[in-house]
């Protein structure tokens, strides 16, 4: 039996897609056999990649598939750096690869939902689309929650639905120890404004926890 894949966005960069990345692939390890794919980094240095930062989180198995030096969207890192990437439909034969041999595969994009991720303009959208032909698939959003969040919201879930996709849900990423007046309401307006629910709440800077304080508290910021 085919595998679940759990493909994660962000509205942009910075909001939270890696800690949320990790605790999702730690509420799926709760239930079977997980891997995490990161189909595309850039930015790396001495190593330090997103995958890696969720395997030290969770100990799920990680796996990357294109790395690029330059802290940019993918498709200007290589240019800059003179090579080749993989098309997207490349990464897709792969995810669906690892779904044949895992209950889920939870696939972290770069950046937002329509940067580039190959030469061709594919993007995680395109990945998306592809993969919900073959494979159970779940796109999950992840929001700021900061002023400004409701419209790079809509944007993005409007844009997934464009392509006959439906979110399974928003993640909100970096919660504030403190939250103020818009941060609050921007809670209670998401679901709202988008249609979706909010899945879960991550607290600002649990990324520096180490994994056994992870593993303990993450379930608690699920709904």
């Amino acid at each position: 039996m085919t595998g679940r894949v759990v493909v994660v966005t962000g509205t942009s960069t910075g909001v939270g897609k890696t800690v949320a990345t990790a605790a999702l692939a730690q509420r799926s390890a709760d239930r079977g056999s997980v891997v995490v794919v990161k189909p595309v980094q850039t930015g790396v240095v001495d190593g330090d990649s997103d995958a890696e930062e969720v395997h030290r989180l969770t100990g799920c198995a990680v796996q990357e598939y294109t790395t690029l030096d330059d802290p940019l969207a993918p498709d200007t890192a290589a240019r800059r750096q003179g090579v080749a990437i993989p098309p997207v439909a490349e990464y897709a034969d792969r995810i669906r690869a690892l779904a044949e041999l895992h209950d889920t595969v939870v696939v972290e994009g770069a950046g937002g939902l329509l940067v580039r991720l190959d030469a061709d303009g594919g993007t995680l959208l395109d990945l998306a689309a592809e993969l919900a032909k073959s494979v159970p698939l779940d796109l999950v959003v992840v929001v700021g929650p900061q002023l400004g969040t409701l419209n790079h919201a809509e944007l993005t879930v409007a844009a997934v639905r464009a392509r006959g996709l439906e979110p399974a849900g928003l993640v909100i990423g970096a919660w504030p120890a403190e939250p103020g007046l818009a941060e609050r309401c921007n809670a209670e307006d998401l679901p709202h404004h988008t249609g979706l629910p909010v899945l879960a709440t991550i607290p600002v800077g649990v990324g520096a926890l180490d994994r056994d304080q992870f593993l303990a508290q993450a379930p608690a910021w699920f709904s």
